[in-house]
């Protein structure tokens, strides 16, 4: 089954290819940017985006290229930068990139009440939204993102359905499966109907991912450290600019600490080691623990210690999705897999192999540096040769879905040195656009062994849970019915003094052309 699905899929990849060559690109070159006309035949993730946002229909899919490859050339998406923007526009913070959902979905944050409908503006306020998306989609490639329209103290002035029929087109013709959902924030009552007109431009397939909200429902699509205080969340983010805001990876804390197991104590040269490394971290987060000479004894002591490590991560699964990065293959390609407390295999393994002819410098950072353990996270990878990596949640923290991991590589000259006095100068003196990256997201499985303690206290709870739940709904609903009841009376006076004033102008204009004629 699985295998007639794989060939099916290639089929309509190929087709859509060969037909949109053949009916689009011929003789109308000229329409396209020649570069996404390339990624197109490289591209099957690309390819695929399209086909399922129209059903796997070739034709439609094949209209759907036609508009999109226009619009990334008449705006001219893949050279769009931090240049491209104005800066007062980057500095404003109408729209930017931050944090996740509790699916693990990247937030995609418009904060509304920095927009002022204004036709001189709008071009390069599209540009905006095209450029974050394009900079997200070029980085997580096929991730979805959840949009956040917060509407708190939005004025009429704000009000521009141009501006919101750009961003939904966005996601139904420019970037098809980004869009996770849509959550709207505190939508003052004099925007239903402007809402209303929103839902027949998304179609009934995405009218079910908006997600209408106040404080108390924004919680249950992302957690309170991801939200501003305004929407009742603990997050202290301010946003700034420059620089551009980004995913804030950090250096992991204790940063090439040593592996031990959970079970095991530490010994007192560990702890004296995690120390050092932890001072050394906070005075330089780039720099890595100096080597220390060691005399045959302790080199004898090291071999074994060394053979144990080695045997323990023998022990972790191989993982077996490849990312084939132009410097370095990383597996696993998206997601690390972390074991439950219960199963004990809390540990996870990233390998890097080096594809290029030169030496290879790396270095991880994460979202949660107080979290993880991870070694090495700064070192480099001879040519042809493999580093496995080893990440472990640091004292019993728990892993979270909405925890990222961010590999970095460049190209070291031959001449170059290795030393961690190197390597910090290296990531100094390195140009981004030499710089590889690859984000890598967290998973947790569950034990196969369900503990029997809990199933009795789940089903104690059941009840109380469910009832609890019902009531929370309930409550819900009236207030959101009462809400409601509020906005159709408001609407019904409205209606009520717009029908009074049309009778009184109807009266007075009827009264003046009878003075006047009689």
């Amino acid at each position: 089954m699985a295998e007639n699905h794989a060939q099916n899929k290639a089929k309509l990849i190929s087709e859509t290819r060969r037909r949109f060559e053949a009916e689009y690109v011929t003789d109308k070159s000229d329409k396209y940017d020649a570069r996404d006309v390339e990624r197109l035949q490289q591209d099957d993730n690309w390819v695929e985006s399209y086909l399922s946002w129209r059903h796997n229909i070739v034709d439609e899919t094949l209209k759907m290229l036609d508009e999109s490859f226009q619009w990334r050339k008449e705006i001219s998406v893949n050279d769009l930068n931090e240049s491209s923007i104005p800066r007062w526009l980057l500095e404003i913070g109408v729209i930017y990139l931050h944090g996740y959902d509790k699916e693990g979905n990247k937030l995609f944050w418009i904060r509304v009440k920095y927009h002022v409908k204004d036709q001189k503006t709008i071009s390069d306020k599209k540009k905006l939204i095209a450029f974050w998306l394009e900079r997200y989609a070029k980085r997580e490639n096929g991730k979805p993102v959840t949009v956040m329209f917060d509407l708190s103290e939005t004025g009429i002035n704000s009000i521009d359905m141009d501006f919101v029929r750009f961003i939904i087109n966005c996601f139904k013709v420019y970037y098809p499966k980004y869009l996770s959902k849509i959550v709207i924030f505190d939508m003052p009552w004099l925007m239903n109907a402007a809402f209303k007109i929103v839902k027949t431009w998304l179609g009934p397939e995405a009218v079910s991912l908006l997600k209408f909200t106040s404080k108390n429902e924004v919680q249950d699509y992302v957690s309170v450290e991801y939200l501003p205080p305004h929407m009742g969340g603990t997050d202290p983010f301010k946003y700034s600019y420059p620089p551009l805001v980004d995913d804030d990876f950090q250096t992991p804390l204790c940063e090439n600490g040593p592996i031990t197991s959970e079970d095991e104590t530490s010994s007192k040269e560990d702890i004296e080691s995690d120390g050092k490394e932890t001072l050394e971290t906070i005075s330089n987060e780039e720099q890595t623990p100096l080597l220390k000479k060691i005399n045959p004894t302790e080199s004898t002591s090291k071999a074994e210690e060394n053979e144990k490590v080695d045997s323990k991560m023998r022990a972790f699964k191989k993982p077996l999705s490849v990312f084939k990065g132009p410097l370095l293959h990383i597996s696993p390609a998206e997601e690390l897999y972390f074991g439950s407390t219960e199963s004990g295999e809390k540990k996870t393994l990233i390998v890097l192999t080096n594809v290029t002819k030169n030496i290879v410098a790396f270095k991880v950072r994460t979202t949660a540096p107080e979290k993880y353990r991870v070694k090495p996270s700064n070192s480099s990878c001879d040519p042809g040769a493999s580093v496995d990596i080893v990440v472990s949640p640091h004292g019993g923290l728990t892993v979270s879905a909405q925890d990222r991991f961010l590999i970095m590589a460049a190209e070291m000259e031959q001449s170059s040195g290795t030393g961690p006095a190197e390597l910090t100068q290296f990531w100094k003196e390195v140009p981004r656009n030499k710089v590889m990256e690859h984000r890598l997201r967290c998973h947790t499985v569950e034990s196969s062994k369900p503990n029997t303690l809990t199933l009795k206290d789940n089903a104690f709870n059941m009840s109380d849970k469910t009832s609890e739940d019902i009531c929370l709904q309930l409550s819900r609903l009236l207030e959101s019915n009462r809400k409601l009841e509020d906005q159709v009376q408001r609407c019904i006076w409205f209606q009520q003094l717009l029908l009074s004033l049309t009778m009184l102008l109807l009266a007075f204009v009827t009264s003046f052309f009878y003075l006047l004629y009689s």
